[in-house]
């Protein structure tokens, strides 16, 4: 199968399926109940959003890991191979795609139990922060160590070249995960943001991995961007559904396992900006807050709640933000192909 093609249809293919299930998925958790509980901490006006349907990060969950295995199958079915393929996916980029995939809906299932307790158990805040920080850990720990048997302990610095990060290779790891799928569940607080935001990065992997010649990476960056744009249909605001943080930490696992793909998890700066800005907003607020007895720096933090205090309405949000991700992605792929691959 071409590659280009290969690509396409899985973006085309992840699109129909996170879309279509939509008709059945957001029914359904309106009929168990599964509804978004809006915090008194949060805009007064979120309060109409009370009861939506949450956890319709299955959507994309199950598009992206369907379509990009149905691209494969059905490649080899019509007598390719892309998987077994180096020039597809070579032996060194397997280990971290597949624990990757796994890593991301092992993010998914702790957000799915922090969703349930939420929903079900009727526990505004889920899983405590203990509970929650001893999975995700125990979940990094055995992504890292999958990377680490497979000799896969360095990284792609632009214009340094292939570094081997030693025993740093854990340190760097645990923090840049942690931190990361964190700043993406901090990114969905706007209807259509974190899809928004999150297909730009996607966008910016399939060109980044192509250029590196993993046409296999690009293909699941291509499932994930079809799953979000399928989910972005319901979750555009007024949003029908919530993705949860089922969703959200999928998303998370997802964007650095693809970064880890390309060897260059740093790239994570530019493809997810804005991920970076909402984690670097909130901590400054708590700094800033503790430091100076009860002073804010912004109206409400993550930014994108400032923004909305300052009168923005949330189209306006996705569509700015969006862009500045996608400046972001600009100066990114820029960077890992003069600093990477040339």
């Amino acid at each position: 199968m071409n590659t280009v093609a290969a690509i396409l249809l899985a973006i085309g293919v992840s699109f129909l399926i996170s879309f279509l299930l939509g008709f059945v998925v957001i029914p359904f958790l309106r009929k168990l109940h599964f509804g978004q509980t809006i915090l008194e901490i949060g805009p007064a006006w979120h309060k109409s959003k009370q009861g939506t349907p949450t956890m319709g990060g299955f959507m994309f969950i199950i598009s992206t890991v369907v379509s990009f295995a149905a691209v494969i199958l059905g490649d080899y079915l019509l007598g390719g191979n892309l998987f077994a393929s180096g020039s597809f996916i070579p032996e060194s980029i397997k280990v971290k795609l597949l624990s990757g995939i796994i890593m991301a809906l092992g993010f998914g299932i702790i957000g799915f139990a922090d969703d349930y307790i939420k929903v079900v158990k009727k526990r505004n805040l889920g899983l405590t922060i203990t509970q929650k920080s001893v999975a995700q850990i125990v979940l990094m720990l055995a992504y890292l160590g999958s990377l680490y048997m497979s000799g896969n302990t360095y990284m792609s610095i632009p214009f340094v070249g292939n570094v081997d990060l030693g025993w740093f290779f854990w340190l760097f790891g645990m923090a840049v995960i942690y931190a990361t799928v964190n700043a993406v569940n901090f990114t969905d607080g706007v209807d259509g943001l974190c899809s928004s935001v999150t297909s730009v990065a996607a966008i910016a992997f399939i060109i980044a991995a192509a250029l590196k010649g993993l046409f296999g990476v690009s293909i699941l960056a291509g499932a994930l961007l079809g799953g979000c744009l399928g989910y972005l249909i319901w979750n555009w605001n007024p949003s029908k559904v919530m993705m949860g943080d089922t969703g959200s930490m999928f998303l998370g696992g997802m964007v650095v396992a693809l970064a880890y793909m390309i060897d260059c998890p740093l790239i994570i700066l530019c493809f997810g900006i804005i991920y970076v800005l909402e984690m670097l907003s909130d901590v400054l607020q708590i700094g800033y807050f503790k430091a100076t007895h009860g002073k804010r720096i912004f109206k409400m933090a993550p930014i994108h709640h400032h923004f909305e205090m300052c009168g923005w309405k949330e189209k306006k949000i996705v569509i700015v933000f969006s862009f500045v991700n996608l400046l972001g992605c600009a100066v990114g792929l820029a960077l890992f192909y003069y600093g990477v691959i040339r």
